[in-house]
Formats: structure tokens, sequence, C-alpha cells
């Protein structure tokens, strides 16, 4: 089976093309395409909505014809039709969405509404081949939640951010920090070179029963000591970037820990593996601590290559490939879903053909 998806829920178009491997689990990527938005938004230090939209529409088109002859197939030879229809930008999220349904329409081919953070749950199991049931850890620009992934649609979250996603703590301290859009590259690359003991930040709660998130009180903490410093030097940059991320890192490895106590305790059984997605997922850091975590838990750590952890066509086209598999298909009409919880997915109605 191939199935071409397509994802313009923020600044990045994309298209791929995504088959299954015969007799095996996992599957094979035939082609990637993305389009970075990054040049458009610089200049407003972050993803304006309405251009986003405008460039998703300029490019689409090019970029699907693009993708399937990266795939060397015809538009006829695909079996399904996968778009992002939310979480993310409302405006962006209509163009792909209304995208797919016309090419599913025309070609006479079953349309697959995917929901983008269950893209990023699934990855693991195009790239590694990863059994349920397993625990993900999803961190981006606009999310921040751990989730325990039972199944194809049965997703049950464990925590969440309480106010800033991780993504927007990092890109809202890199701006204070009048550091280039997007903030977060940037704040990994200087901690490099600075001190992570020069400021106590606060480690929001680090130790608390459950396993949410809370970024707010960090952020401030880091705005408080850049005015008590006024103009900041080179080297005051570096060590507020250290110690910053340390402190997200902390908070990351705690409220994980707590979310692994959690799974074992209510699904009766340890999860196969702790998996992380999205853009923030890309962080080497937040990284290199989890797989300390991992082996500290007896876990398995899974992290698909920083390509498929960003924004990218080939995680839609394989959460489509494996509803596909199951039969699990929507309407025509499925409607955009600004705000789509991934745990709200066992109340979703559409499973008839198109």
């Amino acid at each position: 089976m191939r199935v071409l998806g397509i994802e313009t829920t923020c600044d990045e178009t994309a298209v791929a093309v995504v088959s299954e491997r015969l007799g095996e689990a996992g599957g094979e990527i035939l082609s990637n395409e993305v389009l970075s938005q990054i040049a458009r938004h610089a200049a407003y230090g972050g993803v304006v909505p309405e251009i986003a939209a405008r460039a998703h529409i300029d490019v689409l088109d090019r970029l699907i014809r693009r993708a399937l002859e990266r795939a060397a197939i015809e538009a006829k030879d695909l079996d399904a039709i996968a778009a992002a229809a939310g979480p993310g930008l409302i405006g962006g999220v209509l163009v792909g969405l209304t995208a797919g349904k016309a090419l599913a329409l025309a070609l006479g081919k079953p349309f697959i509404a995917i929901n983008h953070l269950e893209a990023h749950a699934l990855t693991a199991r195009l790239t590694d081949r990863l059994d349920f049931p397993f625990l993900a850890l999803l961190i981006s620009g606009g999310h921040t939640q751990l989730v325990a992934v039972n199944g194809v649609g049965d997703y049950r979250r464990l925590g969440s951010t309480v106010d800033d996603a991780a993504g927007e703590a990092f890109d809202k301290v890199a701006k204070m920090l009048e550091l280039p859009y997007p903030g977060g590259p940037q704040i990994e690359k200087l901690a490099l070179e600075g001190d992570a003991h020069r400021f106590n930040f606060p480690r929001p709660m680090l130790g608390r029963e459950g396993a949410d998130f809370s970024l707010s009180g960090l952020k401030t903490a880091v705005r408080q000591e850049v005015l008590k410093l006024q103009t900041p030097n080179k080297q005051d940059v570096r060590d507020l970037a250290a110690s910053f991320q340390a402190a997200i890192v902390d908070v990351i490895v705690d409220r994980v820990r707590s979310g692994v106590r959690l799974f074992t305790e209510s699904e009766g059984r340890a999860p196969q593996g702790l998996v992380i997605g999205g853009g923030v997922a890309a962080n080497g850091a937040i990284r290199r601590a989890l797989v300390r975590l991992c082996a500290e838990c007896g876990l398995r750590f899974i992290s698909p290559p920083a390509a498929l952890c960003a924004d990218n066509g080939a995680i839609i086209a394989w959460a489509g490939l494996e509803r596909l598999k199951r039969g699990l298909t929507d309407d025509l009409d499925f409607a955009p879903r600004p705000r789509w919880p991934l745990d709200a997915e066992p109340s979703r109605s559409h499973h008839g053909k198109a």
C-alpha cells in the first residue's frame, strides 16, 4: 500500500509518499518533500498565520507533483490520500485538508484525516518497528505532553503543559536574548559555550505528583535576569542560554520519569519504550538526558531522525497508512480542527469510506 501525506499545520509545506514493507513491520519513505517558510517569518520573530496560509497555497500543487515524481509513481497508483486536519493554524490546515480531499475525490481514493500529534506519536513505528504500548513525549512549539500509546486511535494523555509549550519557551527566551528565529537551535548552539550553573533558574513542577509541565515561571525568571544585566554581553547570553536549557532538561526528565511510573501503574505493565517527537525533540541535550533516563529505567529509547521529528509529510502518510490497514478512513466532510486533543480520538465518528 502507498499513501500520499500532506502537512500544512504550521509553517512547513510538506508532501510525501510512504509505502509499507512487504512482509515486514515498518515502512519505506519513497519521497519526502518539505519547503520551509522560516525566511518569510524571521522578520516577525514568529509565524504569521496569514502569511503561512498564503505560502502553502503558492507551493502545495508543485510539491505534490514533485513528491510523486521523486517516488516514481503516478497519482492513480496511490492507495489513499492523507492530510493533517489539525491541530494547528486554521488557515494552513484548511489549505492542506482541502487539497487532500480534492485529490482523493478526483482519484476516487480513500481519504484519511490525520491528527498531527498522532503522526508524531506513530513515527517510531515507521522508523523502528516499535510494538504497542509505548510512551510518547511530544514536544514542539505548540505542544508539550506525555501520551500512553496503546494502539492506533487509542491514546491516553498522562500529562501536558499547563501554560507554555517547550518550543514556545525556547522561542520566547531566544527573543529576550535577541537571537534569530527560530530560537531553539540558537539557544542549543550557544549553550554549548555557556556555564549552565551560573544562573539558578527554577525547575517548575519538579517532584510533583502527576506528569504535567509548567514552563511560564522559568521563562519569567530568565526575563528578570536579563533585566538585571541590562545589556548582556556575549558570555552573559551564552550562560543564560546554558542555564535555561539545563532547567528545561531537568523539568522534562523529571516529568517523563513520573510519566513512566504513571504508565506502569495504570496499564499494569511497563511501556515498550519511550518515543520522542516534535521539533524540540531534535535538541541534543534533551535527547542525551532522556537516553540516560531510559537506561536507568530499563526502557528502549526511540528518537526518529531529526528530519522526521520536525513537521513533514512522511509522518502524515505513515499515520494514514496505519489507519488504512485497519479500515479507518474518513468522509470528505471532515472538518478542520485547530484544537484536537490526541486523547479525544476515541470519540471520532468518521470511519466511512471516502
